[in-house]
């Protein structure tokens, strides 16, 4: 199965048992952010990717510097270990990190949430590659895909349970757009695909032609 499919029938789940009032405040709230353009705003293919340096779930400091030095670096942001959308995103990227490596790339997630739920997404999703804590969206907003969740929607979310002050560790009710992006070597984004509608995500299997394309660039 895709991931879509597989997202499509998490969202048809979902709807089965949300009640319509809740169902409708969320599809308002995606419409919003989509008619908002901050989409098509966001950083795209040809553009300079911004440098960050961020901690991986066990404090260790990441630098995209450090690892663009070893090959292309794949990077999707992930709004975090509640999202069970984003967890799905997460395994199918996971799924095809092995085509993706040998493609001499290197894989980071970046979300905003703090270390402690950053190691449970990646012992949950039994990830191979770091999530890096993004306090406040800040790398998020360089790329253009930071939002703020309206006041209805937090009242949605704290009803689920989901505190996104507690869980980001500050109280911005912040997130990013789902994005994926592949970085070349000299930093330019040679792949963008962002998406206001969280249920929707591109195939990690899309990156694939990207990653071939500038591995045959070094290799000539």
């Amino acid at each position: 199965m895709s991931l879509q499919a597989k997202l499509d029938a998490l969202k048809a789940n979902f709807e089965t048992k949300a009640a319509p009032e809740t169902f409708a405040v969320m599809h308002k709230a995606t419409q919003e952010l989509i008619a908002s353009g901050q989409a098509e705003r966001a950083l795209k293919a040809g553009d300079q990717a911004p440098a960050f340096t961020l901690l991986d779930s066990d404090g260790k400091s990441v630098s995209s510097a450090d690892l663009l030095r070893k090959g292309p670096l794949v990077v999707t942001f992930y709004r975090g270990a509640w999202c069970p959308y984003c967890n799905l995103d997460l395994q199918a990227i996971e799924a095809a990190a092995k085509e993706i490596r040998e493609q001499g790339a290197e894989l980071v997630a970046i979300s905003p949430q703090t270390a402690i739920f950053s190691r449970k997404a990646q012992r949950d999703n039994k990830l191979s590659f770091p999530i890096l804590s993004d306090r406040g969206g800040e790398t998020a907003a360089t790329f253009g895909i930071r939002f703020v969740l309206p006041e209805y929607l937090r009242e949605i979310y704290k009803m689920f349970k989901i505190d996104l002050a507690e869980t980001n560790g500050e109280p911005s009710w912040t997130l990013p757009m789902p994005g994926r992006y592949v970085i070349a070597q000299d930093g330019v984004i040679a792949y963008a695909e962002v998406n206001p509608d969280y249920t929707r995500r591109p195939d990690p299997s899309e990156l694939l032609p990207t990653l071939k394309q500038l591995a045959r660039a070094v290799a000539a």
